[in-house]
């Protein structure tokens, strides 16, 4: 959960701007998943993946995994493992300015 206060940092200075945090989880139960939004504050919508469909469709092999999609859903970045925060950010702000750049034209 190491990443969570960069995340929550995030949703919060990218309110209103075309940036979309979500989660999937693939803890146990749903009472764990639940818990551990109480415990960590995440107040970003998260998923929770029992089955492991998710997982298996996208290909997910680590935990964490990030997958950056820009506008269009096209997926831009994929990360394994937690990337550095000044690197997510500035990957999310380019596909943020790109998004605002196509509703401008």
């Amino acid at each position: 959960m190491a990443m969570v206060p960069h995340e929550r940092s995030l949703v919060e200075k990218l309110q209103g701007r075309p940036f979309a945090l979500l989660g999937v989880n693939v803890d146990p139960s749903k009472e764990d998943l639940k818990d551990a939004q109480e415990q960590h504050n995440i107040t970003w919508r998260s998923f929770w993946d029992g089955s492991r469909r998710i997982k298996s469709k996208f290909k997910v092999s680590a935990f964490p995994t990030l997958f950056l999609l820009n506008h269009e859903g096209v997926i831009r970045q994929v990360y394994e493992g937690r990337p550095s925060d000044s690197v997510l950010e500035r990957d999310i702000m380019q596909v943020i300015k790109e998004a605002e750049e196509s509703a401008g034209s």
